[in-house]
């Protein structure tokens, strides 16, 4: 008997963060058909700014070459829902830009006023997401105690 784990025929790992990436659809949408976030609720995204699919302004591009973090919390406008992903508009230093942000791309979803969490660990990125996009308003620090945190970090036996 070996303790030695057979690769999978099925492709369980991108099932698991397709169907994770598809909660932070249904949250947004159900913002997005609200236009307004319910009470204290506030989100970070956080995507990878050059992945298919993603636009958002050059000077954005610039700041932030490989990863972003944006907040969703009281000044946003036009956020849009589909299948494929969400628009929105944020203001960064004053300047208001539109961003469009496949699922696909999302690398963390968080709500910090209810210590909820999703992290989805890019195949053969170890890296932790750290640039934070200033928009406006800052929200309250990330959640530190890990509860009801949900972390995908598939990796493949080679």
């Amino acid at each position: 008997m070996t303790d030695e784990t057979p690769d999978s025929l099925i492709p369980y790992d991108e099932i698991v963060q397709e169907a994770l990436r598809a909660v932070v659809g249904r949250v947004l949408s159900e913002v997005g058909d609200a236009g307004d976030l319910p009470g204290e609720h506030h989100f970070y995204i956080t995507f990878k700014t050059r992945a298919p699919g993603v636009d958002i302004p050059g000077h954005l591009l610039e700041r932030f070459p490989d990863e972003m973090t944006i907040v969703l919390q009281k000044r946003f406008w036009d956020l849009t829902v589909d299948e494929e992903g969400f628009s929105v508009g944020l203001s960064f230093s004053d300047i208001p830009s539109t961003l469009v942000v496949p699922f696909a791309a999302i690398t963390g979803f968080v709500d910090p006023a209810v210590n909820f969490a999703l992290q989805f660990q890019a195949q053969g990125d170890d890296r932790a997401p750290n640039d934070h996009a200033e928009n406006d308003p800052p929200a309250a620090e990330p959640i530190e105690d890990g509860s009801n945190v949900v972390a995908v970090d598939f990796k493949r036996k080679k």
